[in-house]
């Protein structure tokens, strides 16, 4: 294994480890307290969202970290898909509570509840945060580091104002671009079925079985990770298993309550709980995804990073969207979809449209600085919109950049189909043997 230092590897757990279990510590107690009828504070629900956001902000971090130590012992790709898979595991969480919630109310009085909506919403902000906000982060502080690195006269093999992905990152877009096709049918539905779950899961076991193919290689760990991957084997295994229950164990104690308190602000502050649960709940999931993914930025590990994020949004792009239909039809008890309102099929088509393009701006492998902004760019007029505008004037901008979106792509495949044959071979069919892990 190699790390980002020559050092030995220290006895003792290194101070960031500590630091984010102590963050999750009290929302774990108050979460695990209202669980089991133990002693608690009261707390208004806003101090709560923050405690409850931080806990999870704080168990992210102890999963990245367990998630990328796990590497020393797995295969690089399927290692690749767990860390992602892990890295999301408190999106996943929220959004499952809201969507059981869904299916309760559903039982009860039947229609569309209202927080049906909220489970979408939270899915499709989660989704758009991750490629409009993470990605051109990713570049945007590699960018920054290769100046640092250039000031400071080192010689570094990387390309200014880009970020490149090794030819074995095809799989991710191929499979991306799959699940991202029959994702521009669901704006036309009225729910999300069985029959979407059983879709999406089979993209996702595709994807998972073409990554078993890939040939092992060392992990270059940094941080807490080189720290616990380099670890002997047994008390290494230990603290990977034990950091995953434990992190496990905090957010299962405050996913349910950082949602319930999201909805109560809303209620008591006179903010739309939509707003809350689509752009606040993707923000204490995500960011320690994103954090860690500038840190490798920083270190010109920039094409890692990226592909870190990359499959992280193949994850939730197909086991998250598969996965609510099963969990609302499990609390609901019957076999009728997740339903969509007219609101969600907006949401579905911007993310859905927004995920085509990011797939088209990956086509030969690489993300510049220019094509980073776009993303910025128009992520950010929605978001402008959706928060200070009318709700007619989110949908036409919705729908506006919904069209950007898709032509835009449909104009760069066009000018790349050479291009985008060879990928889509790479992704599918070539031995994965022959597909480099390393950037051009």
């Amino acid at each position: 294994m190699s790390t980002s230092t020559d050092a030995p590897v220290a006895t003792r757990p290194p101070l960031p480890l500590a630091i984010a279990a102590l963050l999750a510590l009290p929302g774990t107690y108050l979460g695990a307290a209202a669980y089991l009828g133990g002693p608690a504070p009261e707390i208004a629900a806003p101090v709560q969202v923050l405690v409850y956001g931080l806990a999870i902000v704080g168990a992210a971090f102890l999963l990245s970290w367990a998630a990328e130590a796990v590497q020393v012992d797995i295969n690089a790709g399927l290692a690749l898909a767990l860390l992602a898979l892990v890295a999301v595991l408190p999106e996943y969480a929220v959004d499952f509570v809201f969507t059981t919630q869904c299916g309760g109310e559903f039982a009860a009085d039947g229609g569309s509840p209202e927080v049906c909506g909220l489970a979408l919403a939270n899915m499709t902000g989660a989704n758009r945060v991750l490629v409009g906000v993470g990605w051109p982060l990713v570049v945007l502080v590699a960018t920054l580091a290769l100046w640092r690195s250039r000031k400071e006269a080192k010689q570094v093999d990387h390309h200014a104002a880009e970020v490149r992905l090794a030819p074995a990152m095809s799989v991710e877009v191929v499979f991306l671009g799959i699940a991202t096709l029959y994702s521009l049918t669901l704006p036309l539905r009225s729910s999300l079925t069985l029959i979407d779950s059983a879709v999406f899961l089979l993209i996702f076991a595709g994807y998972a079985w073409r990554l078993s193919r890939m040939e092992s290689s060392e992990p270059d760990l940094l941080g807490t990770s080189a720290w616990m991957g380099g670890l002997d084997t047994r008390p290494r295994r230990a603290w990977v298993i034990g950091t995953f229950v434990v992190a496990g164990l905090m957010i299962l104690a405050c996913a349910e309550h950082f949602a319930e308190s999201l909805t109560t602000t809303g209620e008591e502050l006179g903010v739309s709980q939509f707003l809350l649960v689509q752009w606040i709940a993707p923000l204490a999931s995500e960011s320690p995804e994103l954090i860690v993914a500038c840190l490798y930025a920083w270190r010109l590990k920039a094409d890692d990073s990226l592909g870190a994020l990359l499959s992280s949004k193949v994850n939730q792009w197909t086991l998250l969207v598969g996965g609510l239909p099963l969990v609302f039809a499990l609390s609901a008890g019957t076999v009728a979809g997740l339903p969509i309102d007219t609101e969600q099929r907006f949401e579905l088509l911007i993310t859905a449209a927004q995920s085509l393009f990011a797939v088209a701006l990956l086509l030969d492998l690489r993300l510049s600085a220019r094509d980073a902004g776009v993303l910025l760019g128009l992520f950010t007029t929605q978001f402008l919109v959706s928060v200070l505008g009318t709700d007619a004037m989110n949908t036409y901008v919705i729908v506006a950049l919904s069209i950007v979106y898709v032509g835009w792509s449909a104009l760069r495949v066009g000018r790349r189909l050479g291009v985008t044959r060879r990928l889509v071979r790479d992704g599918v069919v070539t031995p994965m043997s022959e597909l480099s892990t390393e950037a051009a």
